[in-house]
């Protein structure tokens, strides 16, 4: 089965109305039966015995580090992979950044597992590259160094204001919610009615829901308990959702909007002029996009009696606003947030989904006490001699092949950007592995001296975290969340997640 066959089945079944975990599973399987086919064209056997095992090292145990890993191991019987990983704990973005009422999101745990205890997979966590062990180490080591350490910083708004408190980037709020161990001790005050999210994408929406939905909802989740006391105690009654452009130009998906549309004791209003004129091109819009549209222009002009009843007796809200840009954050006199002051925007250009905004001469200000900002995020480079565009902030590549050095690659949000969902992330990684498994076929890489590979595991072996050390983790975690009725109570801080990994 080509890929290019495997994409096509894949995309037939994406469209269906089934469950996100069993598109998952189905996309898993498509995926094995191509990494079964594929396996049988490797050269398994040389003359005189088995061809010597190639190492490459997977920087990232996210997604796309998993991803990529699950791909190799599959095509080629000889490879043996190390997956370094800074933090004691792996699968990154799926524990760190998927939303805690998303569990079925987190399924893909389970093959990353499976993956990690392959024999031929080592995971090496609490290993920090470019402190720990360099990237230069690692390309003299391994046969193939994959770059998949994601986009972890933040882009800023460069606004008057930023550097207020409750000012606080989305990706900070993730973590805090989520256990990262850095944002445990977030400053973030709910002790306010009103919020603005500045942004359209998944993120901004997962924040906002997160806002408002009920604790009872949350509290059996693996959200973390240190978030759950600050949002069981939070004022919060209302939050503006503000974006740049228009409804066609949203990043978020349908799933994620109507969530928010259903969310219990919540209104949601958008304005029907900011819709105005949609209902005549819908038919012009193609799937999925179709969809989205057509929920969002529903919900602002032609919502259902039962919905409209359950609005009218909601004690929240959330509102969805186009076309505004941040131009300052107001101060109040005691130095906290008061309001977020916005440009009013319009849109030019020939091409109704990718137009531009374009700032007028009208101001509008929201009151608030909260900021969050999700308007993406960026990576920044390991090493200075990795080729990076600073402006982008992504790895410069060509079809994963890291610019003018051999045998260096990279995969996911590092090479691409903070961009789609985690099945975007599974595509871009097969096509990664694709990628190395040809140039290790064609000969275009070559198998570096065992002892290289040992000696630079012994220089960080004491401190690192195997993914049986993980295990254990692991374990304490889901039985602490076990006595108090949640499905995990993540550990967040490092040095208590060493101890248990280590005794």
């Amino acid at each position: 089965m080509t890929l290019c066959k495997l994409r096509s089945q894949w995309l037939a079944f994406k469209s269906m109305k089934v469950p996100m975990d069993f598109k998952l599973f189905v996309a898993f399987k498509l995926w094995h039966l191509n990494g079964q086919r594929q396996q049988s064209t490797v050269s398994k056997v040389i003359s005189g015995g088995q061809k010597p095992h190639t190492h490459v090292a997977i920087v990232g145990s996210g997604p796309a580090g998993f991803y990529t890993t699950q791909q190799l191991l599959k095509g080629n019987p000889n490879i043996v992979i190390d997956i370094y990983e800074k933090l004691p704990v792996p699968f990154g973005l799926v524990r760190f950044g998927v939303a805690p009422d998303h569990p079925e999101v987190k399924n893909v745990i389970h093959t990353f597992t499976q993956t990690a205890q392959n024999d031929r997979c080592h995971f090496w966590g609490n290993v920090e590259v470019g402190k720990d062990v360099t990237l230069e180490e690692l390309t003299d080591t391994y046969t193939a160094v994959v770059l998949c350490y994601g986009a972890s910083h933040d882009r800023l708004l460069e606004i008057p204001g930023e550097d207020l408190p409750n000012v606080i980037s989305a990706r900070s709020f993730v973590g805090w919610y989520n256990g990262l161990p850095q944002h445990k001790n977030l400053a973030v005050s709910l002790d306010c009615e009103s919020a603005v999210v500045l942004g359209h994408g998944n993120v901004a929406l997962d924040v906002a829901r997160i806002l408002l939905t009920p604790v009872s909802q949350l509290q059996k989740t693996d959200i973390s308990q240190h978030a759950l006391e600050v949002l069981s105690r939070s004022k919060i009654k209302q939050v503006h959702v503000v974006g740049r452009r228009g409804p066609l130009q949203v990043a978020f998906t349908i799933k994620e909007l109507r969530e928010m549309v259903n969310l219990p004791d919540t209104r949601t209003t958008i304005q029907p002029q900011d819709v105005q004129g949609l209902d005549k091109i819908i038919t012009d819009i193609p799937r999925p996009r179709k969809r989205l549209t057509e929920l969002v222009f529903n919900s602002a002009t032609h919502p259902s009696a039962e919905t409209i009843k359950k609005w009218a007796e909601a004690s929240r809200e959330w509102r969805l606003v186009f076309l505004r840009s941040p131009i300052k954050i107001q101060e109040a006199g005691d130095g906290q947030v008061k309001a977020v002051e916005f440009t009013v925007n319009r849109l030019e250009g020939n091409n109704l989904m990718t137009q531009r905004a374009i700032s007028t001469d009208v101001t509008e200000s929201l009151q608030c006490g909260l900021v969050l900002r999700s308007i993406g995020y960026k990576s920044l480079p390991l090493d200075n001699s990795l080729p990076f565009d600073s402006h982008k902030g992504v790895i410069q590549h060509k079809d994963s092949r890291v610019q003018g050095r051999k045998g260096l690659y990279c995969s996911g949000w590092a090479a691409n950007g903070p961009v789609g969902v985690i099945l975007g992330t599974m595509t871009d990684a097969f096509e990664t592995g694709k990628v190395i498994l040809q140039d290790i076929e064609n000969g275009a890489l070559q198998n570096q001296e065992k002892d290289k590979r040992e000696k630079l595991i012994d220089k960080f072996k004491s401190k690192a975290v195997s993914f049986s050390e993980w295990t254990k983790i692991d374990l304490a975690e889901t039985s602490a969340g076990e006595k108090i009725g949640k499905v995990r109570e993540k550990l967040t801080d490092i040095q208590q997640m060493l101890h248990i990994a280590k005794s």
